[in-house]
């Protein structure tokens, strides 16, 4: 199992948000290159990166950060956060960048979708954010009502290799993540899933690695120092 450690940008700065609320924001550095570069200096390989503004708002005002990091590191740099159309899929990838991750397209423009995915093939990944049962859309601030299990089918049809499912009552609360959904996830479909949300301690770490699941995000963990980035990553091995 991959470990990634997460940096979510607003303004160019590397914050958290608590449950996916933007009010409720915490600023851990005005540097993300210096975390990214703090994250390959403790064994990392991949970064997870989040544009928060894009994916309110479908614009792309953190690129030069996503670029400095995919440039001047050798980390595996993927992307989420407002891929709305096929030129920032472009300019995102054509800046360095591994793998983009499409989310409110991925449900709302399955045409879209679907040329990303012909165009660039395991270079797309799709992000399932659940919150309250459902896809939530629009940096988390909307219910698609779809069912995440039936979505997940659907991607996996289209040809999606790449899942990344964060359940977002999880996310930065630091009580553990929900292994349940992983597990079904896991033995319901033939996708790379990653786990994200709330993955808070190594036996998070342990018990996702057991299931043979693709990944795992680190965020809020790591900043607050729960979990120790080598030792999570020694244990994902």
């Amino acid at each position: 199992m991959y470990i990634f450690p997460a940096i979510d940008l607003v303004s160019g700065k590397a914050v958290r948000l608590f449950k996916g609320d933007y009010n409720q924001m915490t600023v851990y550095s005005e540097n993300p290159l210096e975390v990214a570069q703090d994250f390959e200096s403790k064994g990392a390989k991949f970064i997870h990166l989040v544009d928060l503004e894009g994916a309110k708002d479908g614009t792309t005002p953190n690129i030069e950060t996503v670029k400095q990091i995919a440039n001047e590191t050798e980390l595996f740099t993927e992307i989420g956060g407002g891929i709305r159309d096929i030129e920032t899929v472009e300019k995102y990838l054509s800046s360095g960048v591994d793998r983009v991750i499409l989310g409110t397209a991925a449900v709302k423009d399955e045409a879209f979708l679907k040329e990303a995915l012909s165009k660039f093939g395991e270079r797309i990944a799709v992000g399932i954010d659940i919150k309250d049962g459902f896809v939530a859309i629009k940096g988390w601030t909307e219910s698609s009502g779809i069912d995440p299990f039936q979505f997940c089918e659907k991607m996996q049809n289209l040809g999606v290799k790449y899942i990344i499912c964060t359940d977002v009552s999880k996310d930065g609360a630091m009580k553990g993540t929900n292994l349940e959904l992983y597990r079904k996830l896991s033995e319901k479909f033939n996708v790379n899933i990653t786990a994200s949300g709330g993955v808070s301690t190594l036996d998070d770490i342990k018990e996702l690695k057991k299931m043979d699941i693709y990944g795992a995000i680190i965020g809020k963990a790591y900043y607050l120092g729960a979990i120790d980035l080598k030792e999570a990553i020694e244990v994902s091995k």
